[in-house]
């Protein structure tokens, strides 16, 4: 991608009204757009990092035997009523709607309900299940508080998996492989080393759950995490959690944590509710057993980019970077380095290399390494004048500041490996 084409452009100041760090990175570089208080929109850089990371989650989700679907965010009124979760004296976060024929509806704030109403149609058997389901979907929440950037949306993009079992037994086993399944993704996701499986409220959504909680100092969450960083428990059930796991709570020193992932056993709470059973093999009806599995991608985001970036700007994990490398021209007035630019640009994207190249002719070098290190690329490769002399290129790798003077044998050899 040439970066003249970017119809973003940087910004040096600091948006006014926008106090999370993330935010206020994200949309100097130009990955996101504020639409209003927790409602973003996502340029084409930040629609790279958001594929990245699902294309992450879709590889774990199917290795455990999830199938992708999509639902719709629209919400019979009904379903929902069934389970006690239309109030808002229950659920207090629903964004509301009706028809024209003055139906009323809602906007999908979760699909446990929707999942189940369809799936009734799809399962009559234990030899159905178990079944497991997930999406990549925009979620509506009217958040009380809106004040962290991606990290608290009032609309956000959310994975979310169900999975439908005919005994506790199943249920249990298969809720253990996620969790493991749900480890893989943040260690591929640079954050796996600071992230915790943590005993946690289930909110409206049931009693306990069970929440991936990363060390972030602009997190929301204060998390109690045992020396040995074997025992994590969400402070809001600090109590009760301890009591019920056999854990002092002077056994745990507290740190500022935010969510990335959160997930629950339902039971048969859900199956019971709304009528939705199978038959074993007695051929006698049993209700289905439910466990909700939800990773926050545009939430991820925003935590990569509050602990990694620093006071130059982003600092993109390899495997979410929108380009891999920001091959940057200086003296490209000069014919021969434009060309020789044009060239090395040509040569990495047929070698296979994501490469954002600044190919604009009136910027200056300062400007161009400032832009550089805001947008946060994992490599910066240097073409200029000096470096075609001398046959080399200068290669800084964003995350250390290391510099690296590079032959363009050695370059392609290094990024083509």
């Amino acid at each position: 991608m040439r970066q003249s084409q970017l119809f973003t452009k940087t910004r040096k100041e600091v948006p006014a009204d926008e106090a999370a760090k993330n935010a206020q990175l994200l949309i100097r570089a130009g990955y996101v757009h504020k639409v209003m208080a927790g409602v973003y929109a996502y340029t084409p850089l930040g629609l790279r990092v958001l594929e990245k990371i699902k294309q992450i989650v879709r590889e774990e989700m199917n290795a455990v035997g999830g199938q992708e679907l999509i639902m719709t965010s629209l919400q019979p009124k009904e379903v929902w009523e069934g389970t006690g979760r239309w109030s808002e004296e229950t659920v207090d976060v629903w964004f509301k709607t009706k028809l024209q024929d003055d139906t009323e509806l809602g906007l999908a704030w979760s699909h446990e309900e929707a999942i189940v109403s369809m799936m009734a149609q799809y399962v009559n058997s234990y030899k159905d299940l178990p079944i497991s389901v997930y999406q990549f979907q925009t979620k509506l929440r009217n958040e009380l508080r809106a004040k962290s950037g991606i990290m608290r949306g009032r609309e956000f993009v959310m994975k979310d998996m169900y999975s439908l079992h005919a005994t506790k037994e199943d249920m249990d086993q298969y809720y253990d492989t996620v969790i493991e399944a749900y480890k893989r993704i943040y260690e591929r996701l640079g954050i796996g080393m600071d992230t915790f499986v943590t005993f946690a409220s289930g909110g409206a959504f049931t009693k306990f759950s069970h929440e991936f909680q990363t060390l972030c100092d602009a997190g929301e969450d204060i998390l109690y995490i045992s020396d040995d960083k074997t025992v994590a428990v969400n402070e809001e059930v600090l109590d009760d959690a301890t009591k019920e796991i056999g854990v002092s709570k002077e056994a745990l020193s507290p740190t500022k944590t935010a969510e990335v992932g959160n997930i629950f056993k339902f039971g048969t709470e859900k199956g019971e509710q709304m009528n939705v059973t199978f038959k074993d093999a007695d051929g006698e009806e049993k209700p289905i057993y439910l466990a909700s599995y939800g990773v926050g991608i545009t939430r991820v985001m925003g935590v990569l980019a509050e602990k990694f970036g620093d006071e130059k700007g982003l600092v993109w994990p390899e495997a979410v970077a929108p380009y891999k490398i920001h091959l940057v021209g200086l003296n490209l007035e000069d014919t021969e380095v434009k060309d020789w630019a044009e060239g090395v640009y040509s040569s990495l994207k047929d070698a296979g290399i994501e490469v954002l190249f600044d190919d604009r002719v009136e910027a200056r070098a300062g400007e161009k390494f400032g832009d550089s290190d805001l947008l946060g690329l994992p490599y910066r490769v240097v073409v200029s004048k000096k470096g075609k002399e001398n046959g080399q290129f200068e290669v800084v790798t964003r995350a250390t500041g290391e510099v690296r003077q590079l032959s363009e044998e050695e370059l392609f050899a290094d990024f083509t490996n």
